[in-house]
């Protein structure tokens, strides 16, 4: 009887732990829409055409409208047990890291573009960004919001959850009050979007992308036989080896581009530590080097792609 006590105790903690690890970590940031519309975005050239970001450091500074929606909408969160990650103590943290570049070269000097909030998504490792837009409506002394929130899976970029809509109109004149009686009964359906889709991402896996290049002076392409099996068959059966249920689809394949997406890959290992996309390659160029003797560079675009170039490393 002790012992079927204990079995079941041990049962029910192990349960409420898997269910704690199971709540997707969130960062709230301001919408490109936000930010395009009260003037907090920059410019920049890319190869004569310019671009325009949301300038996120230069709106934390100068906003303070901003930074207490930010609070308020963490704050709420927080209340349902849903971790954040902060976007000031973020960007903080990018410039403080001199490692982290913009531009990353190979040894022949080819480059890969990162964006902004590409960058940020890596460093802050959040599962969901969560994206606010509001306005405020006056009429008179009376004052509502209206907002849009917006759940953004930060590996793939698809919106998972949404909810918007216009509070109450009041008298009262701070933004966090009136953001937080028109979000207030939108909040809980939210969260239970983004539950069920993290609730998918540990049945099925997680989705990321793999693509997989080769440069102009390596020894191998794709369709090349080593060792009696075609590379591109090589790189493809690892895939379907070590995805969820071998879910991926096969985009292109030719002598030089292999491209792979919906590439379920599982949230833990076999020792129950997290990983992600950039962990989970390292073991595709590490079975191209150990068994075939491959040299291949791997780097990540954000948090839910990776590029992996044979030839060099």
């Amino acid at each position: 009887m002790k012992k079927i006590f204990i079995t079941l105790c041990f049962i029910i903690v192990a349960h409420v732990s898997f269910s704690q690890a199971k709540k997707p970590t969130i960062m709230v940031m301001p919408s490109d829409v936000w930010c395009n519309q009260n003037g907090f975005v920059g410019k920049f050239d890319n190869q004569g055409y310019e671009e325009t970001f949301s300038d996120y450091d230069k709106a934390l500074l100068n906003s303070v409208d901003l930074n207490l929606v930010i609070s308020k909408i963490g704050e709420m969160m927080t209340e349902r047990g849903f971790p954040l990650k902060d976007l000031a103590a973020t960007m903080k943290s990018i410039k403080q890291q001199s490692v982290e570049q913009s531009l990353t070269a190979s040894r022949s000097g080819d480059m890969v573009a990162e964006s902004a909030l590409e960058k940020i998504s890596k460093v802050a490792k959040a599962d969901i960004i969560m994206q606010i837009t509001w306005i405020v409506n006056t009429r008179g002394p009376q004052r509502s919001v209206t907002f849009n929130l917006q759940g953004i899976d930060a590996y793939t970029n698809k919106q998972v959850a949404a909810a918007s809509g216009t509070g109450r109109s009041t008298t009262s004149s701070e933004v966090q009050v009136l953001l937080e009686d028109a979000v207030l009964s939108y909040i809980d359906q939210f969260n239970t979007q983004l539950q069920s889709h993290f609730d998918d991402l540990f049945t099925n896996g997680r989705e990321v992308s793999i693509l997989c290049n080769r440069w102009s002076g390596a020894e191998y392409d794709f369709e090349s036989d080593v060792q009696g099996e075609e590379l591109g068959i090589i790189i493809e059966d690892w895939i379907a080896d070590n995805t969820v249920e071998g879910r991926f689809s096969t985009v292109d394949y030719s002598q030089n581009v292999l491209s792979f997406e919906q590439v379920r890959i599982p949230l833990l290992n076999e020792s129950g530590r997290a990983i992600d996309t950039r962990r989970w390659a390292s073991g595709l160029t590490k079975m191209l080097k150990t068994k075939y003797q491959i040299d291949a560079s791997l780097v990540t675009r954000g948090l839910g792609k990776a590029v992996i170039v044979i030839g060099e490393k």
